[in-house]
């Protein structure tokens, strides 16, 4: 398992050449819209690097849930996130530290929430709930932060 420097290491290499940007730029807090200026082109791109880097498979919407809140009345009341909309936030982004933003929960912020920790955060929960084939190559075992106590011949 790689450690949380080491894949804040790739993950930053990773953003600096997709989104162009000196190394300096990158810091756990940056927002990738309003600090390194990601526009949903670069979204995909930062997909696909993660995807090649660690070797991961990331589905459509899980690392950047698209319009969580457009079209559902429920989860957004003037301007602000109901604890409904918190809820399916929740459920979509379980690697996300959405204690900040709970606090405010301003529609207009959400994008704030993207952060270059937020990415080291997701690679990390993805490495860990990672999926393998079997010892024989069939099947699959789960590998999760404690799989390291499972032996296989």
């Amino acid at each position: 398992m790689q450690t949380r420097e080491e894949i804040y290491a790739k993950v930053s290499s990773t953003l600096v050449d997709a989104l162009n940007v000196d190394e300096e730029e990158i810091k756990p807090e940056a927002t990738l819209q309003g600090d390194l200026g990601a526009e949903s082109i670069d979204f995909l791109d930062i997909v696909f690097r993660l995807e090649r880097e660690f070797g991961i498979k990331i589905p459509r919407g899980e690392l950047f849930p698209e319009s969580v809140f457009q079209g559902e009345p429920d989860f957004v009341r003037d301007g602000r996130v109901t604890e409904q909309g918190m809820g399916e936030l929740r459920s979509r982004m379980p690697y996300a530290d959405l204690s900040a933003f709970d606090q405010d929960r301003r529609l207009t912020t959400v994008s704030d929430l993207f952060t270059v920790g937020l990415v080291v955060r997701y690679v990390e929960w993805k490495l860990a709930n990672r999926v393998e084939a079997g010892p024989n190559g069939v099947g699959a075992i789960p590998v999760t932060s404690n799989a390291s106590s499972v032996h296989r011949e």
